[in-house]
């Protein structure tokens, strides 16, 4: 499926805030949640494999993608578990199989020990769960979002670029790179963008750090082995810290492992699910 054939054709109401969601495949559900600052076009070529053995479920997180952005909107790890529990209740979900990255992860995990969503399996990529994380250029951002979002247009766009480029291993063509840049880019979408970055605060995922031994389904953590993002090092100790969890490596592989190694998640994912 290429990146022009991705549409989110259904709408879920959050609060008076459009979501937007998509669903794939019969059979046992499985939802996918996606990062920052990606959106579920992170999704477009593991859904459809996973179609072939799943009902799989994807939406954009609030304030990403096509999902609603807006001046004063709350789009923190603090409000993104409530829309995931939301979706699930409005998905009729009771036990799915949920695949989760980067900010997605934090959500799943906040939901499951938070909200009390159960998971018949959880497969983690390079999630943000351990202190510290953000980096530079995420804390200079968020301490200064007014200036970043007043940029000329240009220098947010190549600020973008090179955001961009830094999750991958393997260089992201243009037209892959327009995918994940589109979101982002016009007054609202430069807007939205730094939005984001402003509200990323450390206490959302403080607040579950030492729950994670409480995880009640089975966990594999898949994670890239060069991620300047994330360090494997930090995907080490949160395999330590959940018990039984699985952790997988995977090589020429950075933080958006969707990019660089999608057959790896799809392969990990339906290995995990038949054993679970």
């Amino acid at each position: 499926m290429t990146g022009t054939d991705w549409h989110l054709p259904e709408s879920f109401d959050f609060g008076g805030q459009e979501i937007r969601w998509g669903v794939q495949g019969q059979g046992d559900p499985l939802v996918l949640v996606h990062g920052t600052p990606f959106s579920s076009i992170e999704w477009r070529r593991i859904a459809p494999w996973l179609a072939a053995h799943a009902q799989v479920f994807y939406f954009d997180l609030l304030g990403y993608g096509q999902s609603e952005k807006r001046a004063g909107q709350d789009v923190s790890l603090g409000v993104q578990n409530k829309v995931l529990s939301a979706l699930l209740d409005h998905w009729k979900l009771g036990k799915p199989d949920v695949v989760a990255h980067d900010f997605g992860g934090a959500t799943a995990l906040r939901a499951h020990l938070l909200n009390g969503r159960d998971y018949r399996s959880l497969t983690l990529i390079d999630p943000v769960a351990i202190r510290p994380w953000g980096s530079p250029f995420v804390q200079t951002a968020h301490d200064y979002e007014k200036v970043f979002a007043g940029l000329p247009a240009y220098i947010h766009e190549a600020i973008l670029r090179a955001y961009l480029a830094g999750t991958v291993f393997h260089a992201l063509r243009e037209e892959e790179l327009a995918l994940y840049m589109k979101p982002w880019l016009g007054a609202e979408g430069q807007a939205a963008f730094y939005r984001q970055i402003a509200q990323m605060d450390q206490r959302f995922t403080d607040e579950i750090e030492n729950r994670f031994g409480e995880m009640r389904c089975p966990v594999t953590i898949l994670w890239g082995k060069d991620d300047d993002w994330i360090p494997l090092e930090r995907g080490q100790e949160l395999a330590r810290r959940i018990p039984d969890a699985q952790f997988r490596v995977v090589p020429d592989a950075k933080h958006l492992v969707q990019e660089d190694a999608p057959e790896a998640i799809v392969a990990t994912v339906l290995d995990f699910i038949r054993r679970s």
